[in-house]
């Protein structure tokens, strides 16, 4: 699973840089990473830095989750995190924006662990099932996340048991994207 994952990830991506050489003539751009380090960067102009992706460097695992939690992560979010370094990517599903949230830097990857963890331990106090997030939304209250469990794709509502399954596992939830570029 995290080979499948890793080859539909670096496809939309590649979808996804594409569509912002098409139609701004220039890398995906970012103000939010603008003086934040990453391998990725490729310029920087005004308040904005220019970035492709580029491959991953650490051991590809969430090991730290893994012990912090005694619980063993999907696969599929494994290889989310750990197929490369790139910005945060927007994109369309069924006409809802969506930005995926990626790996940026080596100590990017620290805090995301981190920011695992605190979502993990919310879950397992409120006595949920666990689930991994990927993707946010406009709304702060809700987030696209693995379940642990299944696999499969949800949209949940923080707090709440309220989930909706979009899809059946990360590489069917990927294929159904547009990428989406964003100035």
């Amino acid at each position: 699973m995290i080979e499948e994952t890793a080859r539909a990830l670096t496809h939309f991506t590649q979808r996804y840089c594409e569509l912002w050489q098409q139609e701004y003539d220039h890398f995906p751009a970012s103000s939010e990473l603008y003086g934040i380090p990453s391998p990725c960067i490729q310029s920087n102009a005004g308040d904005r830095v220019y970035w492709l992706p580029q491959p991953f460097t650490l051991a590809a695992n969430l090991e730290a989750v893994e012990r912090a939690l005694e619980l063993r992560i999907q696969p599929s979010v494994v290889g989310w995190y750990t197929s490369q370094f790139a910005g945060d990517m927007h994109a369309v599903l069924a006409g809802q924006p969506v930005t995926l949230l990626q790996t940026w830097s080596e100590e990017d990857f620290v805090r995301i662990q981190e920011n695992l963890i605190g979502h993990l331990v919310m879950k397992r106090r409120l006595k949920h099932s666990p689930t991994l997030f990927i993707a946010t939304l406009e709304s702060e209250l809700e987030v696209i996340s693995v379940c642990n469990l299944s696999g499969e794709v949800i949209l949940e509502k923080l707090g709440t048991l309220q989930r909706t399954v979009l899809a059946s596992d990360l590489t069917d939830f990927i294929g159904r994207l547009t990428p989406q570029g964003k100035v």
